[in-house]
């Protein structure tokens, strides 16, 4: 298993800018609760499924199997 950033560079600039902003928490949920700060639990969640391969909700980070 590997977690890598998303590989566009622009994509993944704007949203650590954006991240920046929001204190932490993920710029795609509007709500700021623990659940929603970067890497938010549902995708801690998805990193604890071995069968999981695919992108964060917001497209920062990418699970390799």
């Amino acid at each position: 298993m590997k977690i890598i950033f998303n590989p566009d560079t622009e994509f993944v600039a704007k949203m650590r800018e954006s991240l920046k902003k929001t204190e932490g928490y993920c710029p795609c949920r509007l709500e700021h609760i623990e659940d929603n700060v970067c890497m938010c639990k549902e995708f801690r969640e998805q990193i604890a499924d071995p069968d999981y391969e695919g992108f964060c909700h917001c497209r920062l980070y990418y699970k390799e199997k």
